[in-house]
């Protein structure tokens, strides 16, 4: 049994990795920003899926985040960074203050 901390989980791969990895009898911390999006994701696999707000440009939260699984689990084995954020369109027609975001995700944790 593996123990997996997974970014991004409200939609797409990262919830989709999260279920997977929970229905093959994992154990799994789902992040999100918004943690209610996610909530609901964990009540089948009772306390093998946890739920957790993070920010991934929020190291406060990510230190908070890694501190709850270890906590909780003693660990986790496999990091899944999945978060991101994305601007569709053009690069030269959006503004920096559009696009930057997607540059400045970093991690002092």
């Amino acid at each position: 049994m593996k123990t997996w901390l997974i970014t991004g989980c409200s939609s797409g791969f990262g919830q989709r990795l999260a279920l997977a990895s929970a229905q093959r009898g994992d154990r799994v911390i789902a992040t999100a920003r918004n943690v209610r999006s996610i909530g609901a994701m964990a009540e089948p696999f009772g306390g093998r899926m946890i739920t957790l707000p993070l920010d991934v440009t929020d190291a406060a939260a990510a230190k908070a985040a890694v501190a709850k699984a270890v906590e909780t689990f003693g660990g986790f084995d496999v990091l899944v960074n999945n978060a991101g954020y994305a601007l569709f369109g053009a690069i030269e027609e959006g503004m920096p203050e559009e696009y930057r975001p997607m540059f400045d995700v970093t991690s002092s944790v």
